[in-house]
C-alpha cells in the first residue's frame, strides 16, 4: 500500500526532506508551494514526484503532512489546516526552529482529532531556495522531535520510521526544552556574530582598514552573520523570551571578563581562555544545529593557475566541493587556502588527494 506524503513549503529545508523521503519505499512525495515560481522549479529538478496545485485536497490524500515553512508561516497553515478533510490518521509536523509556539497551537488542532508532532532537522546552507535542496543534507545532523507527552508512541514511531530516510539522529524532547538549548548554541549566537560585524562596521568608519584585516578568526565567527535576516528576524522574535535569558547572562560573562582585563593577572586570563579550548575541543565534530562546513586548509604556493589545478584535481576524483576562498590575513590559522565539503569523509578523501597530487600541506582547523 503506497504512502502519501505532503510537504509544503519547498525551500531549502521543505525540498531536502522531500528529496530524501522519495528513498522511502512505496511512498509518493507530493509538494506545494505559494510561489508559482518554487513550484515550476520543484517539478523540472524533481524534488518531489508530483506538484500539487491545491494543497487542501493533495491533504485529504495525505497520512502524512510536513510543513517546511517558517513558522509563522506555519502557524497560518496550522489555522487553515482546521478546516480541511483529512484522514482520521493523518500525522502532521513541521520544521521550524522553534518548537514551544508550534506545540501550543498544536493543542487547537488536537481538540479537531488532529495529531501534530512538532519536528526540526537541526541542519542547513549558507544557500537558499528550492535549488539548493540536497538529499543528504540531514546526514547525522539532529533531527528533533517534540510530541506532547502522552502522544500515542504508534503515531510517533510511524513518523520516525518516514523520517529515518533522511538518515538523521532522530531525538525526542520537551517543546520548551528545545527552545531553550538551541536559544543556547543557535539562536544566541547570531545575535552575537550580528553584534560583531555592527562593532566591525562603528571601527571601520575611523579605521578604515580594519574590515581588509576581517579574515581569519573574525570571518569564521561572523559567518552565521551572513544568515537570512528576515528568517533570524522571526527566531529572534518567535524565542525572545530566551534570548533575553541568554543576553543577561552573556553580560554577566563579559563584566567578568572585564574584570579579568582590568585586573591584568595574565596566569587568570591563560585559565579563562584554556578552559574555553578544552571545552570547545570536546564538542562533537559534526552535531551542529546548522550545517557547518567541513574546511580544509591547504598552504600553496603563489603562482598563476594554482588553485584551478587543485579543484581540478579534485574533479578528476569526483570529490564535490561546496565552497572555496583565499585567507588573506591568517595569523591564527594554517594555509592560504580554505576548500568546503559536505562531508567529512569528502575532506578526508580530498585532503590524500591534494597531498598525493600535488604534495602540499594540508590542516584541518
Amino acid at each position: 500500500m503506497t504512502r502519501n506524503v505532503l510537504v509544503i513549503g519547498l525551500g531549502l529545508i521543505g525540498g531536502s526532506v522531500a528529496l530524501a523521503l522519495q528513498k522511502a519505499p512505496q511512498t509518493k512525495v507530493m509538494g506545494y508551494d505559494a510561489f508559482e515560481q518554487t513550484r515550476a522549479l520543484a517539478k523540472t529538478l524533481n524534488v518531489v514526484h508530483e506538484v500539487v496545485e491545491n494543497p487542501a485536497e493533495a491533504a485529504s490524500k495525505a497520512d502524512i503532512i510536513i510543513f517546511g515553512t517558517p513558522v509563522n508561516a506555519t502557524l497560518e497553515w496550522m489555522e487553515e489546516l482546521k478546516k480541511w478533510r483529512l484522514k482520521e490518521s493523518v500525522i502532521v509536523t513541521d520544521t521550524g526552529s522553534t518548537k514551544a509556539i508550534i506545540m501550543d497551537k498544536a493543542n487547537e488542532l488536537r481538540e479537531l482529532g488532529i495529531t501534530f508532532i512538532g519536528g526540526h532537522p537541526m541542519a542547513g546552507s549558507h544557500k537558499s531556495g528550492v535549488t539548493a535542496a540536497k538529499p543528504h543534507l540531514f546526514e547525522n545532523a539532529y533531527y528533533m522531535l517534540t510530541p506532547h507527552k502522552d502522544e500515542k508512541t504508534e503515531n510517533i514511531d510511524k513518523l520516525e520510521n518516514l523520517l529515518k530516510f533522511t538518515i538523521a539522529k532522530i531525538v525526542k524532547v520537551d517543546a520548551k526544552e528545545h527552545d531553550h538549548m538551541t536559544a543556547v548554541v543557535s539562536h544566541f549566537p547570531h545575535i552575537v556574530a550580528a553584534s560583531l560585524v555592527h562593532q566591525l562596521q562603528g571601527e571601520n568608519e575611523m579605521f578604515p582598514m580594519t574590515s581588509m584585516l576581517a579574515a581569519g578568526g573574525f570571518r569564521d565567527v561572523t559567518r552565521i552573520a551572513s544568515s537570512n535576516p528576515i528568517l533570524w528576524r522571526d527566531i529572534t522574535v518567535q524565542n525572545r523570551h530566551e534570548l533575553i535569558g541568554q543576553l543577561d547572562k552573556w553580560l554577566t560573562e563579559m563584566q567578568r571578563v572585564k574584570g579579568l582585563l582590568e585586573g591584568g593577572q595574565d596566569t587568570l586570563i591563560e585559565d579563562y581562555f584554556a578552559v574555553a579550548k578544552n571545552v570547545r575541543d570536546q564538542l562533537p565534530a559534526a552535531s551542529g544545529a546548522f550545517f557547518m562546513p567541513y574546511d580544509l586548509y591547504v598552504d600553496i604556493p603563489d603562482y598563476p593557475g594554482v588553485i584551478s589545478e587543485v579543484t581540478g584535481y579534485l574533479a578528476d576524483e569526483r570529490i564535490s566541493i561546496t565552497n572555496i576562498r583565499i585567507v588573506e590575513t591568517r595569523e591564527d590559522v594554517f594555509g592560504i587556502l580554505v576548500i568546503s565539503f559536505q562531508s567529512g569523509d569528502d575532506r578526508e578523501r580530498a585532503a590524500k588527494c591534494i597531498t598525493r597530487r600535488a604534495n602540499f600541506e594540508t590542516y584541518i582547523s
